[in-house]
């Protein structure tokens, strides 16, 4: 496959981690647990940096919130973990950053929406003293534009200047123009207030599919500052994994685009870190980036009426998943690991070859036997009740034989 040509910016430093077209594509998350319950966040914010996010966002709404982040910070701290934390501002930003300057210098990096500072005001002195506070404490910041609080004054004078053209532009049209100009036009006054240019992430949020590629595709065009893509609202369940997916990987595979969201809305309870491991997949499936082992699985047909090799399937992909924060410290490359799970012997085999460790699991009357192949090769055939204890044990081995550090010097 060929080598997927990032378009270049300058690198952009968020706390200890760096992005830009000289890093890999970043993963990030946001809680959205209340920012005030201090014990709650952390644990969150905890889960969500285990699972793999490298960035997260927490929502900085009001005095409490603001007045706990020190508190989050120090706690996460405390357990080890280190992921750098964004503090997401609206309207009242420039108040709550002057007001608790101890969270201004513990932030990692502001989140400023241009349509929501200085909302009904004639001037830009909202976004001038947060910016201006960025400044004074060396923070970077995203500019992130959401067409759902897009500058009205801005869209209106677009809109109106269209409309005495001699052909007027589709207003969506006009809309996401109005998306870009607002973008590069904050990110100018910006750096006339005293930040960087590598001190500025930009991005431009929609909820259309169709609508991101083209906005971000046209501001890629007009400006090197680093992108951060998602859609500002992707849905819940197969919708939000699939307009993500759709979203994000024509982008990605052009080029554009430095940091990544995918903004699920889980279930009531539901696990807010499947929105990282879904980041994770849209960056592994385009070889991108690699986080785990991957297994490959047939969907299952008339030959395979058992459902073992499902449940076998879902049973490594679990362990592959608790496995690999240890995995990950001693078994350095281990997420390059392919493996195979098929249900019957049509394709069974075939692909069990193409992965490092397949198996090939007996569908609808065929004997009870499932033949184990290590790197394209049969390495042994296992059979009766204990197959998958056995394939996992075979699977540890090779883990160890293969990214161990004997296996890695030795190489």
């Amino acid at each position: 496959m060929a080598e997927i040509q990032r378009r270049k910016t300058d690198t952009v430093k968020i706390g200890q981690v760096s992005v830009g077209w000289a890093v890999p594509v970043v993963v990030q998350s946001m809680t959205n647990t209340d920012t005030a319950d201090i014990a709650g966040t952390i644990e969150q914010v905890e889960a969500l940096a285990l699972a793999g996010s490298e960035i997260v966002r927490v929502t900085v709404n009001n005095e409490e919130a603001a007045a706990a982040v020190p508190a989050i910070v120090e706690g996460l701290d405390k357990r080890g973990i280190r992921v750098p934390i964004v503090g997401d501002f609206h309207y009242n930003g420039h108040l709550l950053l002057k007001q608790f300057p101890e969270t201004a210098r513990t932030l990692a990096k502001y989140r400023i929406n241009p349509g929501n500072v200085s909302v009904g005001r004639k001037n830009d002195d909202n976004f001038r003293i947060m910016i201006e506070c960025a400044v004074e404490n060396q923070k970077p910041v995203r500019i992130g534009v959401n067409w759902g609080s897009l500058d009205q004054s801005l869209l209106t004078r677009m809109m109106d200047e269209n409309s005495k053209t001699a052909e007027p532009k589709p207003a969506r049209e006009v809309m996401m123009e109005a998306m870009v100009v607002s973008a590069l036009e904050s990110a100018k006054n910006a750096e006339h207030y005293g930040l960087r240019h590598d001190q500025i992430i930009l991005s431009a949020k929609v909820s259309g599919v169709r609508d991101l590629i083209d906005v971000y595709t046209n501001m890629a065009s007009r400006c090197d500052y680093v992108l951060h893509l998602g859609l500002t609202e992707a849905g819940m369940g197969a919708k939000g994994l699939i307009a993500s997916t759709a979203g994000l990987a024509p982008l990605l595979l052009a080029g554009i685009g430095d940091t990544i969201r995918v903004s699920l809305t889980p279930k009531p309870g539901g696990d807010r870190t499947e929105e990282v491991l879904a980041a994770q997949q849209i960056l592994q499936s385009l070889s991108i980036r690699s986080f785990m082992p991957q297994v490959t699985s047939c969907p299952g047909c008339g030959r395979t009426t058992s459902t073992y090799f499902q449940e076998l399937a879902e049973q490594i992909q679990t362990y592959l998943r608790t496995s690999m924060p240890e995995w990950r410290k001693q078994y350095p490359g281990v997420e390059e690991l392919k493996l195979a799970v098929m249900g019957c012997i049509v394709n069974g085999p075939g692909e069990s070859k193409h992965a490092n460790l397949g198996i090939s699991l007996p569908g609808t009357f065929e004997d009870p036997k499932a033949p184990v192949y290590v790197d394209g090769k049969l390495y042994t055939t296992l059979k009766g009740d204990t197959i998958v204890a056995e394939f996992k044990e075979i699977l540890d081995r090779y883990v160890e034989s293969h990214y161990g550090r004997e296996a890695v010097h030795s190489s």
